[in-house]
C-alpha cells in the first residue's frame, strides 16, 4: 500500500508539475494559430522528457548522485563551468517568466497591475522554500496544480472532430506563417524538455533517498506523469483551436488565452485559467529558484537540499534567495512574461546537446549505473535528442527573429 501511494502520489505530483507559463503560452498560440497541427510536437517532446526524467531518476536511484554532481565528477570542473553557467543563466530568465505569470495571474483575478504584485509573490516563493521542506514543496503545490485538469475537461466539452484532433498527431507543413510554425514547434519542445528538470528531479531522489528498488516506480512515475502532464498541453491546444482560431485571437497575451475556458465553464472559466497559470507557474518558480542552488551547492560542493535547516545550509538558501530577487527586480524593469518565456524556451534549445551529451555518456557507465545501463532504446531516443538538439539549435535564434513575435 505504501508504494502504490508513492506511485500515485509521484504521477499527480508529475502531472501538477507539468503546466507551467511555458506549456500554456506554447500550446495556446500553436492551437490559436494552427488548429490542431502541433498535437505532433506535445507528443514527441513529452516522449522525449520522459525518458530523460526517467534517466536522471535512474542515476540518482543506482548512483546516489545527482545529474549535475556525477557530470562534474565524471567530466572534471573545467568541462562542467560551461554548461552550468549556460543553465543558470537560462534559469534566471525562466525563473523571472515565472515569476511574472504568477504576477499576469493574479492581475487577471484582481485587475490591479501587475507590478502591484511582484513583492508578493516573489515573496511567496522565497517564504515557502525557506520554510518548507522537498516533500511538502513538491507535493502541495503539485496537488494544487491538478486544477489544470480542466483543460482537459473543457476540451471534451467542447466537442471537437475528434478525427481532425487525430490528424494532428501527424506531423505535416504549415499552409501559412511557415517560420511561426515551426518557431512554435520549437518551443514546444523547449517549454516541455526544460534542462532544469533533469537536475532537479534527481536531486529529489537523492533527497528522498531512493535506491535500486526504486527503478520501477520512478519508471512508472516518469511515463506516466510526463504522458498525463501532456494531455493537459494538449487540452490547452485543443481548447485554443475550438474557441481562439474560429475568432481571429493569436494568442499574444495571457489576457486573450484567459477567454479559452469560458465557452465550457461560463465565468468561471476565467478564474480556472487565471487559477491554473498562477498555480502552474508558482511550482515551476519554486523547482526553478531551488534547481539554481541544487546546481550552485552541488558544484562547488557545499551542503545542499531543501531539506536542510537555513542555518545548515546557509550558501545554499542564499542562492535561492538572490535569485529570486533578482527575477523580481527583472519583472519590475518591464520585461514582458510572455514574451520573455517564449524567448528562453527558443534558447533551451541551445544549451540542450551540450547538456544531454554527458548525460547518454554517463548513463552507459557501469561504473555510476551499474547493470542498470541504457538498453539500445533508450540511447537511440537520448542520441536522437541529441542530434534534433543540434538542428534545433542552428535555427532556434533565427526562428526567433523571424517566426517569433
Amino acid at each position: 500500500m505504501k508504494n502504490a501511494v508513492r506511485l500515485l502520489l509521484g504521477v499527480v505530483t508529475s502531472i501538477g508539475g507539468f503546466i507551467e507559463a511555458g506549456s500554456i503560452s506554447t500550446s495556446a498560440q500553436a492551437g490559436a494559430l494552427y488548429g490542431f497541427r502541433l498535437l505532433w510536437a506535445i507528443v514527441l517532446a513529452a516522449t522525449c522528457v520522459a525518458f530523460l526524467v526517467e534517466m536522471a531518476g535512474r542515476l540518482a536511484a543506482v548512483s546516489h548522485h545527482t545529474l549535475a554532481a556525477a557530470v562534474r565528477e565524471r567530466f572534471g570542473v573545467t568541462f562542467h563551468v560551461g554548461p552550468i553557467v549556460a543553465e543558470l543563466l537560462l534559469d534566471v530568465l525562466v525563473l523571472t517568466a515565472e515569476i511574472g505569470g504568477v504576477c499576469t495571474a493574479l492581475q487577471l483575478l484582481t485587475g490591479r497591475p501587475l507590478r502591484l504584485w511582484v513583492l508578493p509573490a516573489a515573496f511567496l516563493v522565497w517564504v515557502l522554500l525557506w520554510v518548507g521542506n522537498f516533500d511538502a514543496i513538491e507535493n502541495s503545490v503539485a496537488l494544487l496544480g491538478l486544477v489544470t485538469l480542466c483543460f482537459v475537461v473543457a476540451a471534451c466539452r467542447l466537442h471537437p472532430s475528434w478525427s481532425d484532433v487525430a490528424r494532428g498527431f501527424v506531423p505535416s507543413v504549415a499552409d501559412h506563417h511557415a517560420t511561426r510554425y515551426a518557431f512554435l514547434a520549437v518551443s514546444i519542445c523547449g517549454a516541455t524538455i526544460s534542462p532544469y528538470l533533469l537536475n532537479f528531479y534527481s536531486s529529489g531522489a537523492v533527497e528522498e533517498k531512493w535506491t535500486e528498488k526504486d527503478c520501477t516506480m520512478n519508471r512508472v512515475v516518469a511515463f506516466f506523469g510526463m504522458g498525463f502532464g501532456a494531455v493537459v498541453s494538449m487540452g490547452v491546444l485543443v481548447t485554443a483551436a475550438m474557441v481562439l482560431q474560429p475568432r481571429g485571437i493569436a494568442a499574444d497575451a495571457f489576457s486573450q488565452m484567459a477567454l479559452v475556458l469560458t465557452p465550457a465553464f461560463g465565468k468561471w472559466g476565467f478564474y480556472l485559467f487565471a487559477a491554473s497559470l498562477g498555480i502552474g507557474c508558482l511550482g515551476a518558480a519554486l523547482e526553478v529558484a531551488l534547481n539554481m542552488a541544487y546546481l550552485l551547492g552541488q558544484s562547488l560542493g557545499w551542503s545542499w537540499g531543501e531539506n536542510l535547516k537555513p542555518k545548515d545550509g546557509t550558501r545554499f538558501s542564499l542562492v535561492f534567495t538572490l535569485a529570486i530577487g533578482l527575477a523580481a527586480g527583472l519583472v519590475l524593469l518591464g520585461l514582458d512574461p510572455l514574451r520573455l518565456t517564449l524567448f528562453s524556451m527558443a534558447l533551451t534549445v541551445l544549451i540542450l546537446p551540450v547538456l544531454v551529451l554527458p548525460f547518454l555518456v554517463l548513463m552507459n557507465d557501469e561504473h555510476y549505473v551499474g547493470r542498470h545501463t541504457n538498453g539500445w532504446l533508450g540511447n537511440v531516443v537520448v542520441g536522437l535528442i541529441v542530434v534534433g538538439g543540434f538542428l534545433m539549435a542552428l535555427v532556434a535564434i533565427p526562428l526567433q527573429i523571424l517566426g517569433g513575435s
